[in-house]
């Protein structure tokens, strides 16, 4: 495996490691706990971020279906620590494989992604884009998980 999908790699398990952290140890009720209106559960965080870099390396970058639907990752409740831990290793262990079939050439190959709700019309991005944006928006959702558990230890757990 060349370097680069190597630290690519590193970094992915390092920004899941962060989604684990924020789950670790809670009870279901913190895994459920939505902070008001519009805001999402650890639940659906988790759910969310596992399924959009299973898309975004998978279905996009490495032309391999999912089925995924989207819009079921915000229904996501009930799943404990464990469930979640395992979407997260089963990404990582399906991103592995998938990054150690590429090669730099492939980063500039285009991928079309086809029309769906909320998307107008087919869009093109190259693999390296699709890889790239799989590692931002996990992190994104990282830095979310954290806050949502900030938030439940401040306002559930009061001493």
């Amino acid at each position: 495996m060349h370097p680069f999908f190597a630290d690519y790699l590193d970094r992915l398990s390092v920004v899941f490691a962060e989604l684990e952290g924020a789950i670790g140890g809670l009870p279901q009720e913190g895994l459920d706990w939505i902070g008001g209106p519009e805001e999402n559960s650890l639940n659906v965080l988790v759910t969310h971020a596992s399924g959009a870099t299973r898309y975004w390396i998978g279905d996009i970058a490495a032309q391999i279906p999912s089925e995924r639907v989207r819009a079921h990752e915000f229904e996501a409740h009930g799943l404990n620590e464990q469930d979640l831990k395992a979407r997260l290793n089963a990404v990582l262990d399906f991103a592995h494989q998938v990054l150690a079939g590429l090669t730099l050439d492939d980063l500039a190959q285009p991928r079309t992604r086809p029309a769906a709700p909320g998307i107008s019309g087919p869009q093109t991005f190259t693999v390296g884009w699709a890889l790239l944006h799989a590692l931002e928006h996990a992190a994104l959702h990282a830095g979310h998980a954290q806050i949502v558990r900030q938030y439940w230890e401040r306002e559930v757990r009061k001493p």
